[in-house]
């Protein structure tokens, strides 16, 4: 049996009750292919591949905090952390009722090939709860932020782990969590990113996934002999990813015609009003129902299963920024009947792998999430730059390095892809380029 089949019968035998975990390691390492079997006797030996799908530990605790009533509620908190062989631990923290050991396992896996494409010194890891900040008062959000940051701390620091914001951890988030840490260690340090600019924050940290999404989106569209202008978008999700993807999208000359959130979504055939947007979801955290009410253009639909959301109109580019799986066969199937030329993902695999596979078989790009929205960790990592340095780059000057690395992923994607005979298939090439740097690495370092 071929050493990859081996491990992913490992994989599945150890951890049969994390169906996103398995799915993610099964992507990878069936991509990964080529460059194990080019190397199958030393990986082995060397155990490579139990070794990067086993992360080096996984912390679960308890997060107790008093509501507003004087009720005492019970959480359950996570960190993973899963390879530092180039760098601390990186990667957010989720909070949202979905979130269990499979989803921050395979977020903290893709996390390993997502920061090691930046070129940038560090690890991956993840974590979150299943707590949901939505309808909690800033209160009680601040007593949940500070008993999970509590344990938490135990555990990171600024060249140990540096967590980061992703889906219910924004800016209020972090600031609870870091005074939390700042208060029990007495330390004031870049031990978490995404902080506010008065104390450590870096510019264009909240644009940079979105921005980020969009200048590899650019490069693959223009080494196609395509470019942006004119092109019709389909995005998904309304949060900070999509909402700044949809912001550069518009700035370098496309149309964006969705959004959506947990409840439904709107089609707005003149184009997203970003600052619309903005008010509804930054400013009243409200649903997409009041931007509709609110713009004449659009059209609000209520989320039903079986229907294909924002997949369903005739785009040139689609965009999801949402969650894992939320574009599955069937969308894939009316994407490219309606005529869709490129997808990239904002979010975490938020595309099967059916549907993936379908993309690629009817010839249509397609980046994946590892590359394509590592602009968010890619800045954190300026953040911790500019944190060590105790420096503060400018918009343009973290905007500009941004884009050299998203540009620079994309060349470094599609360079390997070409390497091993896989010319065009983006998702391999990431895997493989994630994860060249990654064993290196762990080869020169030993057992450990």
């Amino acid at each position: 049996m071929a050493y990859v089949d081996e491990v992913l019968e490992k994989v599945k035998a150890k951890n049969a009750d994390q169906p996103e975990f398995i799915q993610a390691v099964t992507e990878v390492l069936n991509s990964l292919r080529p460059v194990v079997d080019a190397n199958e006797a030393q990986y082995r030996k060397l155990a490579i591949l139990e070794r990067i799908t086993e992360p080096d530990r996984q912390i679960m605790f308890r997060v107790p905090w008093l509501d507003d009533n004087g009720n005492v509620q019970v959480n359950r908190g996570y960190r993973v952390q899963f390879n530092n062989s180039i760098g601390p631990y990186k990667g957010g923290i989720r909070l949202h009722p979905s979130v269990n050991l499979s989803i921050i396992k395979f977020l903290g896996f893709e996390q390993v090939f997502k920061n090691s494409l930046t070129t940038l010194p560090i690890g991956g890891g993840k974590g979150g709860s299943d707590f949901d900040p939505k309808g909690k008062s800033d209160n009680e959000i601040m007593k949940f932020c500070q008993s999970f940051m509590t344990e938490l701390q135990k555990y990171i620091g600024a060249d140990t782990d540096v967590p980061a914001g992703d889906i219910g951890t924004g800016a209020r988030e972090i600031g609870f969590m870091f005074g939390q840490y700042k208060r029990i260690r007495d330390l004031y340090e870049g031990v978490l990113t995404g902080k506010g600019l008065t104390y450590g924050g870096s510019l264009a940290r909240t644009e940079a996934t979105g921005y980020g999404l969009l200048y590899l989106t650019e490069e693959m569209v223009k080494c196609h002999g395509d470019k942006m202008e004119g092109k019709i978008v389909a995005i998904s999700g309304s949060g900070n990813v999509a909402t700044y993807a949809a912001q550069k999208a518009q700035q370098l000359g496309a149309k964006v015609v969705t959004v959506s959130d947990s409840t439904g979504w709107i089609y707005d055939p003149e184009g997203i009003d970003v600052d619309l947007l903005k008010e509804v979801k930054e400013v009243k955290r409200a649903r997409l129902t009041e931007y509709a009410a609110a713009r004449k253009s659009a059209e609000y639909h209520e989320k039903k299963n079986g229907e294909h959301g924002v997949w369903q109109y005739k785009v040139d580019i689609a965009l999801p920024c949402a969650t894992q799986n939320e574009l599955d066969i069937e969308d894939a199937k009316m994407l490219v009947a309606n005529g869709v030329k490129y997808v990239a993902e904002g979010a975490n695999m938020p595309t099967t792998i059916e549907a993936t596979e379908y993309f690629q078989k009817n010839n249509v790009p397609f980046v994946g999430g590892k590359a394509a929205n590592a602009g968010g960790v890619a800045t954190s990592a300026l953040e911790m730059s500019q944190n060590s340095e105790r420096l503060s780059w400018s918009f343009e000057e973290v905007d500009s390095k941004l884009k050299g690395i998203m540009v620079g992923i994309y060349h470094a994607i599609d360079d390997a892809a070409k390497k091993y005979g896989m010319e065009g298939n983006y998702v391999a090439g990431a895997n493989i380029a994630g994860f060249e740097k990654v064993v290196n690495a762990m080869i020169a370092q030993g057992v450990c």
